[in-house]
């Protein structure tokens, strides 16, 4: 494997600004490429074979067991062995916490612990599952991001990060039989703890969060999708069709029925 080693200005490149705050993809790395940098950060988690990072003259040899960051604005590039892939976070300029930023500037190449292995893997299957759940993968990154960032710089994950990652969690399998415990578990947190972190952060209850979550995702399917209202029913979390019936109708004033008529109605106009 090359050394990057430093490159003529004029092989140099730089990249636009991202479009959202957090973009997964998973990547291999070859042959030796011209430094480049762009104005958000950059996670570099590698799943398999190794790499070697340069980020301003300082260099790390990455591999399952050592992840890279790569400031905004800093010049970079890489080069990679055979079989190499790495999950990459985009991460835009100002969304990481000012203490956690200071802490990955100064330290660019991390060791990988065996939690920060298991988020990882985590978002190596949101990434693969993007292709089929775009929008609900690009959710869960997003909730699971700040974890990650404080298990790689702190001793313990801050109680937002665990709650935006609980929340996350969530979002992907809202069928599941969540109760106010079960999430306090998921989060490492205590019952009281999170509800206190429901009324800092969200201004409600776990289980108001839970249902409107639920809910919404009721009003997703029934509006894009044929699935039958029982099918539905389950897939987000109501015992039956009846529970979702009474949720629906408290909240809406309408069936899960008539709202998917008033849907199709208003798209055919």
């Amino acid at each position: 494997m090359t050394a990057p080693g430093p490159a003529a200005p004029s092989g140099r490149c730089y990249t636009s600004p991202m479009a959202s705050t957090v973009d997964l993809h998973l990547r291999s790395y070859g042959e030796l490429t011209p430094p480049d940098r762009h104005d958000y950060g950059q996670l570099v988690l590698p799943l398999n074979g190794a790499l070697l990072l340069e980020v301003e003259g300082r260099q790390g040899m990455l591999d399952p067991l050592r992840a890279g960051f790569v400031a905004p604005g800093a010049w970079h590039a890489q080069v990679g062995d055979a079989g190499n892939r790495s999950i990459i976070v985009d991460i835009a300029a100002g969304s990481i916490a000012p203490d956690t930023a200071g802490r990955l500037y100064e330290r660019p190449f991390a060791p990988l612990g065996p939690a920060a292995r298991k988020l990882i893997e985590f978002m190596a299957l949101m990434a693969e599952a993007g292709a089929s759940s775009p929008s609900v993968a690009a959710s869960v990154v997003q909730g699971w991001v700040p974890l990650l960032v404080d298990t790689l710089t702190l001793d313990a994950p801050r109680p937002a990060s665990r709650l935006a990652a609980l929340l996350a969690r969530i979002e992907s399998a809202p069928g599941l039989a969540w109760t106010t415990e079960s999430m306090a578990r998921a989060a490492g947190l205590s019952v009281s703890r999170l509800h206190s972190l429901f009324r800092e952060e969200h201004e409600t209850t776990p289980h108001a969060w839970l249902l409107a979550h639920r809910l919404g995702r009721v009003r997703e399917w029934l509006a894009d999708s044929d699935a039958p209202i029982a099918e539905i029913a389950l897939r987000a979390g109501f015992s039956e069709q009846s529970a979702l019936t009474r949720a629906l109708r408290k909240a809406s004033g309408m069936t899960p029925a008539a709202y998917r008529r008033e849907k199709r109605s208003i798209r055919c106009e």
